[in-house]
């Protein structure tokens, strides 16, 4: 294990890996030279699998494609990079990789929000491999909550009363926040994944935050 990814599965706190499932010999060949060697190597070490007991799942993108799909469709993400799922968090969280850009959107389905962020430069600078490491190594398990009305954590709240999630599932509020429902403990339920999110890609216009990295780039400090 390098160090890197150490500092994701000892330091952070993610691991062990849970309910694993093996990629098959098709997917890895469809995949390479599309996405990092090293993830590669991390579904065949791990296999696509939850972790931080379920906070984080290591997806397979072609489950995803349709949706994915789905969420870009009017953005102007669209015929910009080839886009890929590589992760999924326990509320619907996508994280998105770009042949040319890196990890360079995360769409937050409860919202309606994508948010870019350009991975371009750095993953002409630091390469693939390094990239995908560093994706992994400054994650946290903050970054994959979601809050409640108060703004306190949901996700040991969710899974006590809910109990874990399988690899197909989310917590989900319901009503969609998107119908007028609200981020409360009591409207979140267990939902199987791919449906839900489909369901919230349907649901209304989505919201295209701004590049904030792309944006302090423009600064004329930075020219």
């Amino acid at each position: 294990m390098n160090k890197l990814f150490d500092n994701f599965y000892t330091f952070a706190g993610f691991g062990p890996a849970i309910k694993s499932k093996q990629p098959i010999e098709a997917t890895l060949l469809h995949f390479k030279d599309k996405l990092p060697a090293r993830l590669l190597e991390y579904w065949q070490e791990y296999g696509f699998c939850g972790w931080g007991e379920g906070i984080f799942w290591i997806v397979n993108p072609e489950d995803y494609s349709e949706i994915l799909d789905l969420w870009l469709a009017g953005t102007p993400f669209v015929g910009k990079d080839n886009y890929y799922v590589i992760g999924r968090g326990a509320f619907g969280r996508l994280f998105v990789w770009g042949e040319t850009s890196g990890q360079s959107i995360k769409i937050n389905p409860s919202y309606g929000m994508l948010l870019p962020a350009d991975s371009t430069d750095n993953l002409i600078k630091r390469g693939p491999e390094k990239t995908i490491d560093l994706f992994f190594a400054t994650n946290t398990k903050s970054m994959m909550e979601e809050e409640d009305i108060e703004g306190k954590p949901l996700f040991e709240r969710a899974m006590e009363k809910l109990g874990p999630l399988d690899a197909d599932e989310m917590y989900a509020f319901v009503p969609a926040l998107a119908l007028g429902g609200a981020p409360k403990l009591e409207n979140l339920q267990k939902v199987k994944a791919l449906e839900h999110l489909t369901f919230l890609a349907e649901l209304g216009e989505k919201q295209v935050m701004a590049d904030i990295v792309a944006m302090s780039k423009a600064l004329p400090h930075n020219q």
